[in-house]
């Protein structure tokens, strides 16, 4: 959201510092947060050691896809125009909405009203007035309204609604809508005028523009490409997306890295930028000691060349964004704050690059993971699962009330699910159907498959404790989340999140790219679980 605005990452300024340029951009990334939580982190600013240009500072206007109307006299000073929003073209109806003429005319132009269809009619006074159509009456579809952001002529723009049609999918579908990456040099970004959803102050500050700050932050730093984004620029761009909000982030490497996270520090080995973790601790305003613990780990390969195990180039050309899982957690845990929720939170993200040289991990090592397990290497290819066994341990060495991992970790999920649904695993059925009911409620849907224990012997290892990788060519995603599950503490309420994180090509709301879906349902979900009433209960 560069500039404060979804526009992604936007580094013209090519001929800076690189650790200055993702400093830049990891700012950039952070979508501002609300005076309240500003002047709760003020007494620990000294989190924040790395100087951020004045540039980046003065853009604090995002989206710029949005108006606020603070008044209704201020807002007669500029053109507001009207998207009605209908279901169906009955002429009558359309009739009483613009009058006869205006009417016949929209429909001359072929409008039915099928979801997402839009069309441009002159009022009376020949300025332009707008048909959209709805999702069907009781589905929720906020990307459908991207359509708007995408296809409406600049200006400020009104969007009228059934009272049956949530006004957050209509501000969220829209601000997702607007978000654009691009690194390009003869970019005159911001130049050009957008279309303005006109919102509330209120809605401004609202549930649905923090949640589109938080996916667009996601988006940003997975577009970002690998040379711009290694694994120290993650862990600091983590700690640019939090520390304002009050969370104290550590991060750590070399040999205090070595000692405490062996397996991550072995995937790591054959890069020349060395591995990082980030670790963030946050309370929310209201949360006491005894308040619900939630644990959250991100899987952040920042380039997964496959190792010795080497992918082949068309398997490469989308590994920048195998920190997805990091993105996507980084995004979850922002909105919790956004909201202060009254819950304590960790979040443990594992950055790290999987390289080829001379100093890479082997296929057939062996390596004693900080649970003390031993764990054979059978596939230098399948690294996220190491990334992720250690943190998954400390994690759980605090005994979380909810433990929850998000990776990019398996091609096998897509295989079965595809790409817009992220494969659920849990130990919990509570847990797990509370985030299936979320996915529904939020149009944001996960699909839950098993932790089949009958597959738990195809990751034996004749000289380990385990291999990290099947001994058998099926079930892939699954028995990547039993191997997981060996380092989850007996009695630990878990759920293991596989996702692809990456849109294919561009549809309304979800432009090709980097994405982070099932965020909001795991925030709903979380609210849910813990009891937390906001505005994602509606």
């Amino acid at each position: 959201m560069a500039g404060g605005r979804p526009q992604g990452a936007g580094l013209s300024a090519w001929g800076i510092h690189h650790d200055a340029m993702v400093r830049w951009y990891a700012f950039k990334s952070n979508p501002f947060p609300s005076a309240e939580h500003c002047a709760r982190t003020a007494r620990g600013a000294g989190l924040l050691k790395e100087k951020v240009p004045m540039s980046v500072r003065e853009s604090d206007c995002f989206p710029d896809c949005l108006s606020v109307s603070r008044s209704a006299r201020k807002a007669g000073k500029k053109a507001i125009r009207t998207v009605h929003g209908v279901r169906g073209a009955a002429p009558q109806a359309l009739a009483t909405l613009l009058g006869a003429e205006a009417a016949a005319f929209a429909l001359s132009c072929g409008f039915t009203g099928k979801p997402g269809q839009l069309v441009l009619v002159p009022d009376a006074g020949g300025a332009p007035v707008g048909l959209f159509g709805l999702p069907e009456k009781g589905l929720r579809d906020p990307y459908l309204f991207g359509t708007l952001a995408q296809d409406l002529p600049a200006g400020d723009w009104r969007v009228e609604t059934p009272a049956d049609c949530a006004r957050e999918d209509v501000i969220l579908g829209f601000c997702l809508g607007a978000y654009q990456f691009s690194l390009k040099s003869t970019e005159t970004a911001g130049k050009a005028d957008k279309p303005r959803l006109v919102v509330t102050e209120a809605e401004q500050a609202g549930l649905a523009v923090e949640t589109a700050r938080s996916v667009c932050l996601a988006r940003d730093l997975i577009n970002t490409p690998a040379n711009l984004l290694g694994p120290s620029d993650l862990a600091r761009a983590a700690r640019a997306a939090l520390a304002p909000f009050g969370a104290e982030v550590e991060i750590i490497k070399g040999a205090e890295l070595e000692k405490a996270y062996p397996l991550l520090a072995h995937v790591g080995n054959g890069s020349e930028r060395g591995p990082r973790v980030a670790i963030a601790r946050w309370q929310g305003s209201r949360a006491g000691e005894k308040a619900p613990l939630i644990s959250l780990v991100g899987k952040g390969v920042c380039f997964d060349s496959g190792g010795y195990d080497l992918k082949p180039s068309s398997g490469m050309l989308r590994m920048k964004k195998d920190m997805g899982g990091a993105a996507s957690v980084l995004a979850l845990a922002r909105l919790i704050m956004t909201q202060d929720l009254p819950v304590r939170l960790e979040v443990r993200l594992g950055c790290v690059e999987n390289s080829v040289s001379g100093h890479a991990m082997r296929p057939l090592d062996v390596v004693k993971s900080r649970a003390g397990l031993t764990v054979e290497i059978g596939n230098t290819d399948a690294e996220g699962r190491l990334v992720l066994c250690d943190l998954l341990s400390e994690a759980g060495e605090h005994a979380p009330d909810l433990l929850l991992d998000i990776a990019t970790l398996t091609g096998a999920a897509r295989v079965a699910l595809g790409p817009d649904l992220p494969a659920l695993m849990s130990n919990d059925d509570t847990v797990a159907q509370a985030i299936l009911d979320a996915g529904h409620r939020q149009a944001d849907p996960l699909w839950r498959l098993p932790l089949w224990q009958g597959y738990a012997g195809w990751l034996r290892s004749p000289v380990a404790d385990l291999n990290n990788i099947s001994s058998k060519p099926m079930a892939g995603a699954i028995t990547a989340g039993l191997f997981l599950e060996r380092f989850v503490n007996a009695g630990q309420r878990w759920a293991h999140i596989d996702s692809y994180a990456w849109n294919d090509s561009s549809r309304p709301g979800r432009p090709e790219g980097g994405d982070s879906p099932g965020v909001r349902a795991l925030f709903d979900a979380l609210c849910r679980i813990f009891e937390t009433k906001t505005d994602a209960m509606s």
